[in-house]
């Protein structure tokens, strides 16, 4: 697919330092380094600061803010020569209401005491497409290995509980000697075509009117291919032939590998599953067109920055290959 590195969250060409993860000299040089950047974590929210154009806003290792940190911050790469860091200090109790945190629409945004004005934690799924490559990338990687740290905290093998370690690559149990890492789970998701109609779907909960693309997680031992027609045949009873990838994207909410695919219908009629969807339907492209130009209430478009709505537009504007 032409322009597939450009999706969201596509990567940036950052230094990613695996080397530095596992020497703690050069670690603790680089956290006692007056330039080193740190960018706070906060219950899955990055520190986020501007309007319009937003960026990651990043603090010295020595800031007050940091303090709340329950860990020994991530490396998440060097840029020019100098580190940068996450921090994860979800410990810190903002004041207000925080019930919307982790929901899939969370407009609320905290702030600390110990930040300037415009320095607030916000849900970046609500602020991707505002990110540049760059910043985009590094809220991508902090969120997502974050995640992966509070959900994994204890051995797979032995349930004793595990350390960070490898400047937050790994978790090493101590009863038992293994060694875990940060987990990708890959998912199918399926821009299916027959002729000029596409197939969409919408799961409960979502916001009144959004169809998006049909996705699902992939099994043990199964291709992409197969993965793709299990899934669409399973949820809508559809029919899959041919079957292409297209472009991935990484989305850490909380820990998948959106892997995109078109694949051609072989069948119209669709019997829907209610375990797994609320509905589906095919649309043609002169209605998803004149929903997304009208800012349709009943036909609204998957969220922006989301590997389906660069798909669909790709498709929309025959610019797929």
């Amino acid at each position: 697919m032409r322009d597939a590195e450009t999706v969201t969250f596509g990567g940036s060409g950052l230094d990613r330092a695996a080397e530095l993860r596992g020497d703690a000299a050069a670690l603790a040089a680089h956290l006692q380094n007056p330039a080193t950047l740190v960018l706070p974590i906060w219950r899955g929210k990055p520190l986020l600061q501007g309007d319009e154009v937003r960026d990651i806003a990043l603090l010295p290792p020595t800031h007050p803010a940091l303090s709340e940190a329950a860990d020994t911050p991530v490396l998440l790469g060097l840029e020019g020569g100098r580190a940068i860091f996450a921090a994860d200090i979800s410990a810190w109790e903002p004041v207000g209401d925080t019930t919307t945190v982790g929901a899939f629409i969370d407009e609320s945004e905290q702030w600390h005491p110990a930040l300037t004005d415009g320095e607030v934690f916000a849900e970046l799924r609500r602020n991707m497409t505002r990110l540049s490559p760059r910043a985009a990338e590094l809220a991508a990687m902090a969120v997502g290995v974050f995640s992966w740290h509070r959900s994994h905290g204890f051995c797979a093998r032995c349930g004793a509980k595990s350390e960070m370690v490898k400047a937050g690559w790994q978790r090493a149990c101590s009863e038992c000697g293994a060694m875990h890492f940060p987990r990708t789970d890959p998912v199918v998701i399926m821009l299916i075509t027959r002729g000029n109609k596409l197939l969409v779907g919408r799961s409960p909960g979502w916001p009144e009117g959004m169809y998006s693309c049909l996705a699902g997680f992939m099994e043990p031992g199964e291709t992409l291919e197969a993965a793709v027609r299990r899934e669409v045949l399973e949820e809508t009873n559809i029919k899959v032939g041919r079957v292409g990838y297209l472009a991935s994207q990484p989305w850490p909410f909380p820990s998948s590998l959106m892997i995109g695919c078109w694949g051609e219908a072989l069948s119209e009629e669709i019997t829907i599953d209610p375990v797994e969807i609320e509905d589906a339907c095919w649309l043609s492209r002169e209605e998803i067109h004149e929903a997304w130009a009208t800012k349709s209430s009943t036909l609204v478009a998957a969220r922006k920055g989301a590997i389906a709505h660069f798909l669909i537009r790709h498709w929309l504007s025959d610019t797929l290959f």
